[in-house]
């Protein structure tokens, strides 16, 4: 029997998986290299100036969704610990990979996003309102006071984006617009805060100190007084 019959499936996808870390490792390690070199300047983002690994990790991502390094920069920034596309890159990289996205209607208070996949006729089609944010209590907040129209564009464009092509965006779904505005967990957002009120502590009632002498007797009643006198 040779090594070639005792070598199973497994064993080959085990082989392959290994050999696709140690690539991607090592890959990894030049993206640190590239990082070093980059981070102090203005083409990456603030969020990462003067921070390598953020920086490589940038990279790395951005390489898994086909960019290149200073693309990558200049696509994925980090909000709130989290990172993230801006919508406009992501809509660049949609339609990079053969899917179209296009803006149907963009107001201050209506914005209206278009798609469909590549080889299909299917058109789907997502839209914001001032309303739907106001739901949401994002109205309130300085991009969208500044900037509805572009906040709603935002918005329409990732929520399309995600329909016609979840695949392209796999491991950075939420745009940046929307994680600042909390949309990775929106329920979070619109939960009131509640508040606990306490049953106030009961007081005891007062105890009356016991006596460590025992009580004095009362007083007897003086002798009868017997008169001699006839």
């Amino acid at each position: 029997m040779t090594e070639l019959d005792t070598f199973t499936p497994g064993e080959a996808y085990q082989a392959e998986s290994t050999s696709a870390l140690v690539e991607w490792a090592n890959g990894a390690r030049a993206a640190n290299g590239i990082a070093q070199s980059l981070a102090q300047t203005p083409f990456v983002p603030q969020s990462m100036q003067g921070k390598p690994a953020l920086v490589t990790a940038a990279i790395l991502a951005g390489f898994e969704l086909g960019l290149q390094p200073i693309s990558a920069l200049r696509s994925i920034d980090v909000i709130q610990g989290t990172p993230a596309m801006r919508a406009h890159a992501i809509r660049g990289l949609v339609q990079s990979r053969g899917h179209e996205v296009w803006v149907e209607e963009a107001t201050t208070t209506r914005a209206k996003v278009s798609g469909r996949r590549k080889g299909s006729d299917r058109v789907q089609t997502s839209t914001w309102t001032l309303d739907r944010a106001k739901g949401l209590n994002l109205t309130g907040k300085d991009n969208w006071r500044k900037q509805p129209q572009a906040m709603l564009v935002a918005r329409a464009t990732s929520e399309l984006c995600r329909m016609i092509a979840s695949d392209v965006l796999l491991g950075l779904p939420y745009s940046a617009e929307e994680i600042q505005d909390g949309a990775d967990d929106e329920s979070v957002a619109e939960k009131p805060k509640r508040t606990i009120k306490r049953k106030p502590a009961e007081r005891p009632e007062p105890v009356e100190p016991e006596l460590d002498e025992p009580p004095l007797p009362e007083p007897e009643d003086p002798p009868a007084v017997e008169n001699d006198a006839g």
